[in-house]
């Protein structure tokens, strides 16, 4: 995957979220997660050297806050912000992309993980439909704990498919609000009915 801020971006766009408000170092970092759907997510080795870079250039200032240090954009910084708002948009076209190609590649994860599991609880059952349960011979009952085994791996990665899922689509909403898009009830509906069809499909699969 390509990087989520080319050369220079990065800088632009820390200077974009001051214009929004003065911030700390941990809330700019906080923030660049947010709006990039949990894609990219600086290190304070990253973020406060471009920070420095900026009050050197006379583009924000910074004020000890108690334990914080906040920084605030200056006259000058704002200036420089409003004149390049067209690459602003370019960023934000960028992220949005990012953001997409990793929503894609979850769902991607998720399809092959539900595929996975489907077929793991397939075997299982016809592996204990074959055995007859944990009644009979020590051997039946062998394949019969050796399926329940398979189940419960099954199971625990269908459980991690499924919270990976969750915290990205989260990330993914929360950065595009986060951002000042808007959040339409047609895609909150649409979000729902796909949970549903896969409920049902698992529901389905888990009564054969």
């Amino acid at each position: 995957m390509a990087p989520v801020f080319s050369h220079g971006d990065l800088r632009l766009y820390l200077l974009n979220l001051l214009d929004e408000e003065p911030r700390h170092g941990y809330d700019l970092m906080q923030a660049l997660s947010d709006r990039t759907g949990g894609t990219y997510t600086p290190s304070a080795g990253t973020v406060y050297p471009r920070l420095a870079k900026l009050e050197e250039e006379g583009l924000v200032t910074k004020a000890v806050d108690g334990r914080k240090t906040v920084y605030r954009i200056t006259d000058a910084g704002r200036a420089e912000v409003a004149a390049r708002s067209g690459e602003l948009e370019g960023i934000e076209s960028h992220l949005a992309d990012s953001v997409r190609l990793i929503a894609d590649e979850v769902r991607g994860s998720v399809r092959a993980a539900m595929k996975s599991l489907r077929a793991d609880l397939a075997a299982a059952t016809q592996e204990e439909r074959r055995t007859g349960g944990s009644a009979g011979a020590p051997a039946g009952a062998s394949r019969y704990d050796d399926a329940r085994v398979i189940s419960r791996e099954a199971a625990q990665r269908a459980d991690a498919a499924v919270n990976g899922f969750r915290a990205q689509v989260r990330a993914e909403l929360r950065g595009h609000v986060a951002r000042g898009g808007e959040l339409a009830a047609s895609v909150v509906d649409e979000l729902g009915r796909a949970l549903d069809e896969v409920s049902r499909t698992i529901s389905r699969d888990l009564r054969r």
